[in-house]
């Protein structure tokens, strides 16, 4: 007699509960999960953060300002809005000669612009005879540097390069001025001379620092002016005076693009004609058409020329050639008519 099949209606109801019941120990015995994820150990919590070691810094005597001098870190500092270039002035002539080129600069560095009827040719110093170059100060009533020195709360940025005349700096301190001496051959990060009167081991540059290169201490040491400031805490400068042996054009320029030179009271500079200086490229009449244009931005800004200085000791010579009457050589001594001491 053949078997007879059992259908699969009695059989399921007790297979599906077989079923759930292994399912359900492999559960609890945690050897499998419908979702289950091999998941890494948690990471160990970091370390906790070394505390910051303070910055070098130096007491601002005059200020009253503690820190007035910290150590600028390696990151940028900070930005306004920013202008990409510089908008150049027309050409002289439609010929766009060097000639002519020429004669509207040397003219216009020669030529004043505004009266100062108190003009202190070397700075403060109590010996003239031994300030090798003059580094003219305007101090009339109208404008605000020698209400500043009297109340002292002035401040002054000098900025060289190994440069052993400094009567421009001990005279402006002992006149009641705060005096930063920026120069990158100097011993220390901040050294100070006397009261009020700092020497700092820090270059004024155009550009980011460049990390990337390996010339670390280089790096650390060249700043833009903007940074520089921000790191030692103030927003304004009574006075900067400025020999950067060819590197005033590009310097004068990231002034003028970040509007750093709405936060300088008088600008006093040495400019060297004898080639077109670090960065600056083309033509013999477009670098003297560029050099015309950053200063007429300079006065569009609100900076008029009281004092002109030909340097006679210098070679007489422009852009490699002697020429124009011209000395490769001359300090420009500029006051701010918009500025405000805040």
């Amino acid at each position: 007699m053949p078997g007879r099949r059992l259908g699969p209606g009695p059989l399921r109801p007790l297979l599906l509960a077989l079923c759930a019941a292994a399912l359900l120990l492999l559960v609890i015995a945690g050897s499998w999960s419908p979702r289950r994820r091999r998941l890494s150990p948690p990471s160990p919590p970091p370390p906790p953060a070394p505390p910051a070691a303070p910055g070098t810094s130096v007491r601002s005597l005059k200020r009253g300002r503690a820190g007035c001098c910290r150590e600028p870190s390696l990151q940028h500092g900070h930005h306004r809005s920013l202008g990409w270039h510089i908008e150049l002035q027309p050409w002289a002539s439609p010929q766009h000669s060097l000639e002519d080129e020429a004669a509207r600069f040397l003219v216009y560095i020669s030529t004043t612009q505004v009266d100062c009827s108190e003009v202190a040719e070397r700075g403060m110093t109590d010996h003239p005879e031994e300030v090798q170059d003059p580094w003219a100060v305007c101090l009339d009533n109208s404008f605000q540097l020698a209400q500043q020195m009297q109340s002292q709360r002035c401040r002054i940025y000098s900025v060289g390069l190994q440069s052993g005349d400094r009567g421009f700096e001990e005279g402006m301190s002992m006149a009641g001025c705060e005096v930063h001496y920026l120069d990158p051959s100097v011993r220390e990060a901040h050294l100070q001379q006397s009261q009020g009167y700092w020497h700092h081991r820090l270059a004024l540059d155009w550009r980011e620092p460049n990390l990337s290169t390996g010339h670390r201490h280089r790096a650390v040491s060249t700043r833009k002016l903007a940074v520089i400031m921000q790191r030692f805490g103030h927003s304004k400068i009574d006075v900067l005076k400025a020999d950067v042996e060819s590197a005033e054009w590009k310097i004068l320029e990231n002034l003028i693009l970040e509007n750093v030179v709405e936060d300088i009271g008088q600008l006093v500079l040495a400019v060297h004609l004898h080639w077109a200086g670090f960065e600056v490229s083309g033509s013999d009449s477009a670098v003297v058409r560029y050099w015309y244009s950053l200063l007429k931005e300079l006065e569009l800004r609100g900076f008029k020329l009281f004092r002109s200085y030909k340097n006679m000791n210098k070679p007489q010579v422009f852009l490699q050639r002697e020429a124009f009457n011209a000395s490769s050589s001359y300090t420009l001594s500029w006051v701010n008519t918009q500025w405000a001491q805040r």
